[in-house]
């Protein structure tokens, strides 16, 4: 099976981010290597510092490596920044959009409710976290998943909805309302690298 399914600190720890925003992801103690002098490894070179950067982003938004090869083919074939558009592409995922919307603590918690098929898309039933949503898609909860969903968001007091959903916290609806923009992905990753690891 390709998919990891091992401690999510670890991939965290491996790229030196945190790749989820829950405490023992972001806590400064946890990315450091275990011991008294921790990891010394060696300084990076040109290929390894690209592949860090590349292996971020797949972490952050728990796709495999074939899932994100063909997200770059099509952000190449797309007209303007490469970077841009593969961000963009990324953040419509319905797994991610709920994880926006702070319905699902974690990306992993998203796909599950995803996969489980307690989501809706404009009243259709789907259970393929990789579904992508245009402007004007409504995300509506099963009334199962409707308190998980209350819970993740009392857990996470103080979260930020960007600017290109509309969430309707009493209904756990969730509106698509524009195209998301660089400056409105709360990850910071350079995307000139991963384009440049992929030349």
């Amino acid at each position: 099976m390709a998919r990891y399914t091992g401690p999510k600190l670890k991939l965290s720890r491996r790229v030196g981010v945190p790749i989820a925003d829950t405490p023992k992801h972001t806590s400064k103690r946890q990315l450091t290597f275990p011991g008294m002098h921790g990891y010394r490894g060696r300084r990076l070179r040109d290929y390894g510092v690209r592949m860090n950067e590349k292996q971020k982003l797949k972490y952050h938004y728990g796709v495999l490596e074939k899932q994100f090869r063909r997200f770059m083919a099509e952000a190449n074939g797309m007209k303007g920044n490469s970077g841009d558009m593969l961000l963009q592409l990324l953040e419509r995922r319905l797994d991610n959009v709920i994880r926006r919307a702070g319905l699902a603590r974690t990306i992993w918690g998203a796909r599950q409710m995803v996969a489980h098929g307690h989501v809706f898309i404009n009243g259709r039933k789907t259970d393929r976290p990789s579904a992508r949503l245009s402007v004007g898609d409504v995300i509506t909860l099963k009334p199962k998943a409707q308190k998980l969903a209350k819970d993740a968001m009392e857990s996470l007091a103080g979260f930020e909805v960007p600017g290109w959903i509309e969430l309707n916290p009493a209904e756990h609806k969730v509106r698509v309302v524009a195209l998301p923009t660089t400056d409105q992905i709360p990850f910071d990753v350079n995307t000139n690298l991963i384009i440049e690891f992929y030349r």
